[in-house]
């Protein structure tokens, strides 16, 4: 199967690294999630294509302004379980698409998208965002 375009909005599997686990020395993630694309762009003078993921977990943050959850409805569209899951915007991944980190979803042959965000949910995580880097609370961990 082929890599999908990447555009905003668009769950991918990827192993996303926790800014805990890169201020501890780490450069591996220790799991592959779905994230949600919020950024794609072509502003890296080697022209590649940068990317910035936020990552969905079952974990909800300490800080309720931090993540959002997904509706179950949204959840069962992408596919996720049927566990409650949150998408975190005080965690981001940057890197230029596809990267190394790019992983294919088990089971869906061979598939690396689960599909897109509702058009409002994702209005509300880029909304999130963009609050908290207006706040200065936001630096995604580079994964190049």
């Amino acid at each position: 199967m082929s890599l999908p375009v990447p555009r905003p909005g668009l769950v991918i599997r990827y192993a996303f690294l926790w800014s805990r686990e890169a201020t501890a020395g780490g450069e591996e993630a220790t799991k592959d999630r779905p994230c949600a694309i919020v950024v794609a762009t072509r502003k890296d003078p080697s022209g590649d294509l940068m990317t910035i993921v936020a990552p969905i977990t079952h974990s909800p943050s300490a800080d309720a302004a931090a993540a959002l959850e997904i509706p179950p409805a949204a959840c069962r569209t992408l596919g996720l379980d049927d566990d409650r899951q949150w998408l975190r915007f005080d965690e981001l991944n940057r890197f230029a698409w596809p990267g190394f980190d790019l992983r294919p979803i088990p089971g869906r042959g061979g598939a690396y998208e689960y599909g897109m965000l509702p058009e409002n949910l994702f209005a509300q995580v880029r909304a999130g965002i963009l609050e908290r880097q207006k706040a200065g609370r936001l630096g995604p961990v580079p994964r190049d």
